[in-house]
């Protein structure tokens, strides 16, 4: 369906405009991160990119969660989405997308924004240190967070995932803290601004951890030590896709030399398997050609340049996006051997998840966990959640 669809409006849509040297339908839909985040902001600045170069209207559908950023993915109403490190778990089948109405989905990437020097962390409301006795955030780490109120999202597994990677790297659990539930990331951010929560997570430069440390109540990005090798390991064990970072762009960063922080790539292209791979093609290769026309319209932004591309990450690309990385010269023999791997494990989770569905199981979650660990390990696969 999803072919079809987009395969249809390029034929009757007029294409590449002025000197634009891709081909894309007029009309484009991309779903992202609700207004006030990175993700929107970046999608907001690439559309304007898109619209003045090439005349292309791309339509954002924002939403507060990955399962609403997902959905209109899996039906066919978009091509590609920009999400967050929700699309790891989505491929994987784990936490909400564990459910049997969704499963391991095949996504396939385009491209991330991988460097800029943006990083990821719970922030911190200053004002709560003084609840825990160190007033200014002076000397308080995560392992302060303990008793503090923290933002739950509601259908969004991969900023709690991110949530819990954090209160683990200060030695916590959820039961540590005081859980208070969201219905998205936005109203989460809002929260930190008005006083019904302490801590919530974010990437660096997102709007909205603008506005909470431009407020009254302040914010604070606790210490990261590169060299506790302990935390680190309790922080990967449980979000595996993190790597050790120097974080110079976001609220409080701006301006500074930099600090020690940890960081995934945000926001993230994607599409998925049954994606029109010339479709694919062409928007991965507008991403790059309109690099300048966008570049330093938000922050962080350049890092979608080429030359950061996570080409060996934890998800594969699409068939259209390696034809573009190919013609560009970057695309290596190891990528290729690494992105078939890949393939093969998100063909393993498939197949495990098919033969779960035919047998019907009365604990579907249960079952889920343990058929989708013996899938993976026969398989030489590593073993993630």
């Amino acid at each position: 369906m999803q072919k079809f669809i987009y395969v249809a409006a390029m034929c009757v849509a007029s294409t590449a405009v002025n000197a634009a040297d891709f081909e894309l339908p007029k009309q484009l839909a991309w779903t992202a991160y609700g207004t006030g985040s990175a993700g929107y902001n970046e999608a907001v600045a690439i559309g304007a990119a898109l619209q003045d170069e090439a005349g292309i209207n791309l339509r954002i559908l924002p939403a507060g969660n990955d399962i609403a950023r997902m959905e209109p993915l899996r039906q066919g109403k978009v091509p590609f989405s920009l999400n967050g490190i929700g699309v790891y778990l989505a491929q994987e089948g784990v936490l909400d997308f564990g459910a049997d109405s969704w499963g391991p989905q095949k996504i396939r990437l385009l491209g991330t924004n991988s460097g800029g020097g943006v990083a990821m962390s719970v922030g911190v409301a200053r004002a709560a240190c003084d609840e825990v006795g160190k007033p200014d955030c002076k000397g308080f780490t995560y392992e302060d967070i303990k008793g503090l109120r923290v933002a739950s999202i509601k259908g969004a597994p991969a900023l709690n995932t991110n949530t819990s990677a954090w209160l683990a790297y200060g030695g916590l659990t959820w039961d540590d803290v005081e859980t208070v539930e969201f219905g998205g990331f936005g109203a989460a951010w809002k929260g930190m601004v008005d006083g019904t929560v302490d801590v919530a997570f974010s990437s660096t430069n997102s709007g909205v951890t603008y506005e909470a440390a431009s407020s009254p109540r302040g914010l604070y990005w606790p210490p990261f030590d590169p060299s506790d090798d302990a935390a680190f390991k309790r922080l990967t064990d449980v979000a595996p896709y993190y790597i050790k970072s120097r974080g110079t762009v976001g609220a409080n960063i701006d301006g500074t030399n930099g600090r020690d922080m940890a960081a995934f790539p945000y926001p993230i292209l994607i599409a998925l398997d049954t994606t029109d791979e010339d479709l694919a093609y062409n928007m991965t290769k507008a991403m790059f050609d309109l690099l300048p026309a966008y570049s330093g319209k938000a922050p962080g932004i350049d890092g979608w340049a080429i030359k950061f591309q996570q080409l060996e990450w934890v998800i594969p690309y699409q068939a259209g996006a390696v034809r573009y990385y190919k013609e560009a010269g970057v695309w290596t023999e190891e990528a290729q051997k690494h992105n078939d791997m890949l393939l093969a494990r998100q063909d393993t989770l498939a197949a495990a998840w098919e033969e779960l569905k035919a047998a019907t199981p009365d604990d579907w979650d249960a079952a889920w966990k343990e058929k989708r660990r013996d899938a993976l390990k026969a398989g030489g696969f590593q073993v993630a959640f």
